[in-house]
C-alpha cells in the first residue's frame, strides 16, 4: 500500500471524528484552512495578476510588508520582507509578530525552492544548490525567535518545531498565489532538520525535500555513535595529532587561559551564561576536535599544531580558528539562544567520550556539552522526549520524496536520518570524506547525476524516464556565480550546528 493511499484511507476514517473535534485542536484546524485558502478568501487582485510587477504582487499578499529591494546583476529580483505570524498557531488570539523572509524572483513559470535555513536570515541575494539546479525562485525564511523575528516579550515555549513548521506552512500557502509551479524545500544542518519537520506536519506542501547534513537524534540517551565516530574518523595519525593538540590546550591552561581572559575582556565579553571564563575556556577546548571535522577535511590535519613543538602563539591561533576566542561569551551565544533552547527542549545535543582528557578537566564534560548550559538561566527549559522519536517514525513510515545528503567525515552525520519500509521515493547519499558542507555536487559522479535527476523530476522538469536517462549520463551541476557567493559564505559560517 503506497503512502499516498494510506494517507487517503486514514483521512477518510478520520472525517467522522474530526467533525466532532475529537482529534485536532480547533485553532490549528482553522489556521490550516485559512492559510491554504488564502487566494480564494481574498478573491482576485494584484497578487493574482500574472501581468503585474512582482513587487506589486508580493506587496498585495495580506500580511506581507516589503522592507527592501536589493539589486542583482543577473536579472533576478530580490526582496527582503516580513510576514505577520501568530505567536502561537494553536492560539492565534495571543498576538502576532513579524517574521523576516526573502524572495529571489526568477520567473512565474519556474519552480520555487523554499529554504529553511534554521537560523537568522541572510540578507544578500544567494541561491541554494536546489535553486541553481532547477533555475528557480527561492523563498528563504528566518527561523522564529532568531532576532529580529522574535516576539517581545519572548515566550520561549513557542519556539518549538511544530510552531516553526506552521510558520513555513502559512508563508508557503500565501505565496502559492504567486508561484504556482512545483515547490521544493531545502535546508542544511539545522535548516535540513527544519525542512524535515515541516514535511512531517505538512507533508503535501511541497513536491520534494533536499535536506543536507541533517542530524537525527531520536534517542538522546544514546551517544555511542558519536564516540564511535571519533574513534574511527580519518587516519590514526590524524586522530592522534588532533587529540594531542587538544590536550595541550589544557596542559598549557595557566598561560593560554590568561591570554583568553585578557582578549575577552578587551572585546567586552561576559560569561554569565556559562558561568566563568574558566568554564568557557574548557568548553572551547572540548570543541576543537569536533569543529575540525565539521569544517575541515582530512588533508587539513597537516595544519594542526604538533603538541610537542608548537609555540603558545601557534596553539592559541589554532584554538581561535576552531572554537573562536569569544565564541563562548554571552555576546556570541546570544545570537544562537533560539538554537540552544531548541536543543535543550526538543533536538537534543551530542557529547562523546573524552576520557583521554579526564585528568585535565575541571568540570563534568557532559555538563559542558549540555545544551542547557548555553541557555540563559532565566529561560525555563523542559525537554520533550517525544518530539524527535515522532519525527524519526514519520520519516521511516510515511516520508515521501525526501533526499538526505551527508558528509562521511562530518560528526553531525554520526546520527543521520534512516529510511524505513514506508519511506517512498526517498534517498540517502554520503559524500566520501565530506564535511558539514557536503552537497550533491560533491557526490561521486554517478550518484550526483542520479540525485540531480531526482531533484529535476520532483520540480516538474522531467519525468521518471528522463531522470533515469540523465542518471546514466552525468551532467555538470551549475557552477557558483555572482548570486551564490553569499550562500556559500553562510554555508561556511561557523555555527553551533
Amino acid at each position: 500500500m503506497t503512502t499516498a493511499l494510506r494517507r487517503l484511507l486514514v483521512s477518510t476514517l478520520l472525517i467522522p471524528l474530526l467533525a466532532f473535534g475529537g482529534l485536532v485542536s480547533p485553532a490549528f484546524a482553522a489556521d490550516d484552512q485559512g492559510a491554504s485558502a488564502a487566494g480564494a478568501a481574498h478573491g482576485r487582485g494584484p497578487a493574482d495578476d500574472p501581468n503585474a510587477d512582482i513587487k506589486d504582487r508580493l506587496a498585495a499578499i495580506p500580511g506581507v510588508t516589503i522592507t527592501e529591494e536589493k539589486p542583482t546583476t543577473t536579472g533576478h529580483r530580490y526582496f527582503i520582507a516580513t510576514y505577520t505570524q501568530p505567536i502561537d498557531h494553536a492560539r492565534p488570539w495571543l498576538g502576532t509578530f513579524q517574521q523576516r523572509f526573502s524572495l529571489l524572483h526568477r520567473g512565474y513559470d519556474r519552480p520555487t525552492v523554499f529554504y529553511t535555513n534554521g537560523y537568522t536570515l541572510g540578507t544578500n541575494p544567494s541561491r541554494t544548490e536546489p535553486t541553481r539546479l532547477v533555475d528557480g525562485n527561492q523563498v528563504s525564511i528566518e527561523y522564529r525567535f532568531f532576532t529580529p523575528s522574535r516576539p517581545e516579550p519572548a515566550d520561549w515555549s513557542k519556539a518549538g518545531i511544530r510552531q516553526g513548521a506552521a510558520d513555513s506552512h502559512r508563508l508557503v500557502s500565501a505565496l502559492k498565489r504567486i508561484y504556482q509551479q512545483e515547490w521544493l524545500s531545502t535546508g542544511a544542518s539545522k535548516g535540513g532538520m527544519s525542512s524535515t519537520y515541516y514535511r512531517r506536519f505538512y507533508p503535501d506542501d511541497v513536491a520534494g525535500t533536499i535536506a543536507y547534513v541533517a542530524p537525527n537524534n531520536p534517542d538522546v540517551s544514546d551517544y555511542s555513535a558519536y564516540t564511535e565516530f571519533f574513534r574511527t574518523v580519518g587516519t590514526p595519525e590524524c586522530r592522534a595529532r588532533l587529540n594531542a593538540a587538544q590536550r595541550e590546550l589544557l596542559v598549557r591552561r595557566d598561560r593560554l587561559e590568561a591570554r583568553y581572559i585578557a582578549d575577552n575582556k578587551a572585546a567586552g565579553s561576559t560569561f554569565n551564561t556559562l558561568g566563568t571564563p574558566d568554564r568557557a575556556y574548557e568548553a572551547g577546548a572540548l570543541d576543537v576536535v569536533w569543529a575540525f571535522w565539521q569544517y575541515s577535511l582530512e588533508a587539513d590535519c597537516a595544519k594542526v599544531p604538533v603538541a610537542a613543538t608548537a609555540t603558545d602563539d601557534e596553539l592559541y591561533a589554532w584554538f581561535d580558528a576552531q572554537s573562536g576566542i569569544t565564541g563562548n561569551s554571552d555576546q556570541s551565544l546570544a545570537k544562537y539562544t533560539a538554537y540552544y533552547y531548541q536543543a535543550a527542549t526538543e533536538l537534543g545535543a551530542p557529547f562523546f567520550d573524552v576520557s583521554y582528557l579526564k585528568d585535565l578537566l575541571h568540570y563534568d564534560y557532559k555538563d559542558l556539552y549540555s545544551a542547557r548550559a548555553y541557555v540563559p538561566k532565566e529561560i525555563p527549559v523542559t525537554f520533550n522526549r517525544y518530539a524527535m522519536p515522532d519525527i524519526d517514525r514519520w520519516v521511516k513510515r510515511e516520508g515521501e520524496r525526501i533526499m538526505y545528503v551527508y558528509g562521511g567525515n562530518d560528526p553531525w552525520g554520526a546520527k543521520p536520518f534512516h529510511l524505513g519500509r514506508g519511506s517512498e521515493d526517498s534517498y540517502v547519499y554520503t559524500v566520501p570524506g565530506g564535511n558539514h558542507g557536503s552537497n550533491i555536487s560533491k557526490l561521486p559522479a554517478e550518484q550526483s547525476a542520479e540525485a540531480t535527476a531526482k531533484v529535476l523530476e520532483w520540480a516538474g522538469l522531467g519525468d521518471q524516464d528522463a531522470a533515469r536517462s540523465l542518471a546514466k549520463s552525468p551532467q555538470q551541476i551549475p557552477a557558483f556565480g555572482p548570486l551564490d557567493v553569499e550562500g556559500q559564505r553562510l554555508e561556511q559560517e561557523r555555527r553551533p550546528l
